[in-house]
């Protein structure tokens, strides 16, 4: 199991108590923000690192139609991986171990941390 399913399995159990039917909704969507956040992190620093290298890949327009449909992408994938049969067995495989119990608020702070570094970055060029 990768470290985003832990993720997206910790935050399942917390809630599910609290949100017995919108816990899964809830999860996936903050794995999605995750996802999507880390990649805008990662195409803001390649975009500082060619610009300081004068290297001239992709306008603007095409760099942001680019990143939408790598979100839809990842939110589609994420939707598919973590509803049915893939949840349950990645359910099943997480019961068995130690169970790793992260800070909600902690993870509710890490894809603002990202898209603030990215607009940080982006300020730099």
């Amino acid at each position: 199991m990768t470290k985003f399913n832990i993720i997206y399995l910790s935050i399942f159990h917390q809630l599910k108590a609290k949100y017995k039917q919108k816990a899964n909704s809830i999860a996936l969507f903050y794995i999605s923000i995750l996802q999507i956040s880390i990649v805008f992190l990662l195409g803001c620093f390649f975009l500082a690192f060619l610009t300081q290298m004068h290297v001239s890949v992709l306008a603007k327009s095409k760099a942001i139609t680019l990143f939408i449909i790598i979100a839809a992408g990842i939110h589609f994938s994420n939707w598919l991986g973590y509803s049915g049969k893939q949840r349950k067995e990645m359910n099943a495989k997480y019961l068995k171990q130690k169970k790793v119990n992260y800070n909600l608020m902690v993870l509710a702070v890490i894809p603002i941390i990202c898209v603030l570094f990215g607009f940080l970055l982006l300020q730099s060029l």
